[in-house]
């Protein structure tokens, strides 16, 4: 039993759903880090970098707060905020940038706020939960499309405007799928966006850092064009918190004016955000994080693939399971072996798709990966 005493009465039904959850193998808990780190988004390893941490002792020492005591339209606009969004834009060749709290707001926030009544998202099934909620909460229709299927998105454009709707259509995607490791077509999408007259959303969250020239991500190439808006999460390769949005600059001024997750939320640390500047100023400096991580994915893949990992060239490889205890029961199995590895149940990730998620991270080494092939195979069976 979850809870020993139902004397709250009010919180019955919330009881009887955690209970449910666990009869199904679905109950979350929160767990403290052990193990040799399989789970993390550190890609590079740049969250203990000895540079980020110079970097914020010498902001402290020249008076960067570490709060900024409130929303940016009010005091709460620090210039740290202003210098990392100038050199966000110019490091990833956008007409203008804004900062997010998180991924999750930067994504909520643009999706609720800009697409508008009349409008049609048309979003990849996988895209992540932070798009479903600005959505939800967005004035615009969304449907879903079946996953990286560029053609099927093409063909409902098509049909939706047979249907005489005269708004935009929007397209939102994630560049590197953060379950499956998979690559969307950008190329393809993008040209199915100039001919639509449709703006196009790249989630590059897990690409940003990793992939692409300076490691602006898989969506560098697309920067710049006023149809196109990209977002990038500074908590995962680039080691630090918080999100970029970049795009046009109509695009941050309406975050600016009508984005509720901006306006009526404190601002981000200051202090956080000159940081965040030297890690973009470490994606140029520093290739050879980037090529390490990918011969690690290349030892990886020779290893872990024969075990059932799905292999895409990235730094994330799913092993599918499919039942949700069994997945569990083989992540604690691991666990007990020394790593840090954990499982994915729905709702993360669709049913009967439970899977081990295996991230590779500058945290381990070529023998952390033979040795969690043998501890896989071991608790596999």
């Amino acid at each position: 039993m979850i809870v020993e005493s139902r004397t709250h009465l009010p919180l019955i039904p919330q009881i009887e759903d955690l209970e449910g959850l666990e009869g199904l193998g679905r109950l979350r808990t929160l767990a403290p880090r052990q193990g040799v780190d399989f789970a993390s988004n550190d890609y590079l390893a740049l969250a203990g970098s000895r540079r980020l941490a110079k970097a914020a002792h010498a902001a402290l020492e020249r008076g960067v707060p570490t709060g900024s005591g409130g929303s940016r339209l009010l005091r709460g606009n620090h210039p740290e905020h202003e210098a990392l969004e100038v050199e966000a834009a110019r490091f990833f060749g956008s007409e203008a940038a804004i900062w997010f709290a998180t991924g999750f707001a930067a994504n909520s926030a643009l999706l609720s706020t800009l697409p508008q009544r009349g409008d049609c998202v048309f979003h990849d099934e996988l895209v992540h939960a932070s798009a479903h909620e600005g959505l939800r909460l967005s004035r615009a229709e969304a449907r879903a499309v079946p996953h990286n299927d560029a053609q099927a998105i093409d063909d409902g454009i098509h049909e939706w405007r047979r249907a005489g709707a005269i708004g935009t259509p929007w397209i939102v995607v994630e560049s590197l799928y953060s379950m499956d490791g998979d690559h969307a077509p950008l190329a393809e999408l993008a040209w199915i966006a100039e001919r639509h007259g449709a703006i196009l959303v790249v989630d590059d969250a897990h690409a940003t850092g990793v992939f692409g020239p300076n490691g602006r991500g898989l969506a560098a190439g697309l920067e710049g064009r006023d149809d196109v808006i990209v977002l990038h999460t500074l908590g995962k390769a680039l080691g630090c918190e918080g999100a970029l949005l970049t795009g046009p600059r109509a695009m941050r001024d309406h975050l600016v004016n009508r984005g509720r997750g901006f306006i009526f939320s404190t601002a981000p640390s200051p202090l956080m955000a000159a940081v965040a500047r030297e890690a973009l100023r470490i994606c140029a400096d520093e290739p050879e994080r980037r090529r390490a991580l990918q011969s690690l994915v290349d030892h990886a893949a020779r290893v872990l693939e024969p075990l059932g990992a799905r292999v895409s060239g990235s730094q994330i490889l799913p092993l599918v399971i499919g039942d949700d205890k069994r997945t569990m029961e083989v992540a604690r199995r691991v666990q007990q072996a020394g790593f840090d590895l954990r499982g994915i149940r729905p709702p993360t990730v669709p049913e009967g798709t439970s899977r081990l998620r295996i991230s590779l991270t500058l945290n381990v080494t070529q023998a952390d990966v033979d040795a969690l092939a043998v501890a896989l195979r071991e608790a596999l069976g």
